[in-house]
């Protein structure tokens, strides 16, 4: 008698990969947050009117927030969850769900086939989290948006149901070490310097930091760009007379240099914009 070998059993399809469309469809997501990538690789199961909550997901399980293999989530670099450190890597990402709490989990082993093979030793982190009411979503989907410069939500939704935790990343904290990092290895970079500069700057953070460098970037080839930056960076300080001062010399260089306007035009306006500030012409 011939025996008839189940479809997903078959390891010969399975290679084949797109022979038969999947039920769950594998997804991923990502979202830079400053200098740090984070993402969420998943498979989107649907709902084709079954129960969810309580039935299909069962509450006080561990699930794998989604089907087949078991949902990862990976951080470029160390970041804090809900609040609490998680070093850099890749996790597997499960919950328990419950009607008003959902607990989720930081697994160490991140490939693994659905939940079957979790060990709680291997947890790096459990937090909390309220679920919340949703429009409809048929298929399981997960977003990762910006919630500021420094962090991000990550959020899944599925049937009528919401749930989200917070990521942040210090930013500075990493920006700042790469930057001395790329310094040490190439200190007589001018734009390098400047652009570590214009970072303080932007951020508001170690001002003397960024004066330091933009003094260091001036004296290795001083061009509109940099003095720019350090009449801004003098500006900042409460140095408005020597600001000015340094925007006249930008645009004197860059006249000489016969610079184009890619350069010229933003010493053109700030020149023109401080000048309406402080009563000039």
């Amino acid at each position: 008698m011939r025996v008839l070998l189940p479809l997903l059993a078959t390891p010969a399809l399975v290679a084949q990969g797109g022979l038969f469309p999947p039920k769950s469809p594998h997804a991923t997501v990502s979202q830079w947050v400053g200098p740090t990538e984070v993402s969420v690789a998943y498979n989107r199961p649907a709902v084709r009117g079954r129960v969810i909550w309580g039935t299909l997901v069962p509450f006080g399980q561990v699930w794998r927030l989604g089907a087949n293999e078991a949902t990862t989530i990976t951080f470029g670099d160390a970041v804090k969850v809900e609040g609490h450190p998680v070093p850099k890597g890749t996790y597997a990402l499960f919950a328990l769900p419950g009607p008003e709490r959902w607990t989720f989990i930081l697994n160490r082993r991140a490939k693994q086939q659905g939940a079957w093979e979790y060990d709680p030793r291997l947890d790096v982190l459990r937090f909390d989290v309220k679920p919340k009411a949703a429009p409809q979503t048929e298929w399981l989907t997960f977003e990762i948006y910006p919630a500021s410069a420094d962090g991000a939500y990550v959020d899944l939704y599925w049937e009528k149901l919401r749930v989200s935790f917070l990521v942040e990343v210090d930013v500075d904290d990493i920006v700042q070490g790469r930057m001395k990092r790329a310094l040490a290895g190439n200190g007589h970079d001018w734009k390098l310097l400047c652009d570590a500069a214009e970072y303080c700057l932007e951020r508001e953070r170690q001002m003397a930091q960024a004066r330091e460098w933009i003094e260091a970037s001036i004296r290795i080839q001083k061009n509109p760009r940099n003095l720019l930056v350090k009449a801004r960076i003098l500006d900042e300080l409460g140095q408005p007379d020597q600001a000015m001062a340094t925007l006249q010399e930008a645009l004197r260089v860059g006249q000489r240099a016969k610079a184009g306007r890619a350069l010229m035009g933003p010493v053109e306006q700030a020149l023109s914009e401080w000048k309406a500030r402080s009563g000039t012409r």
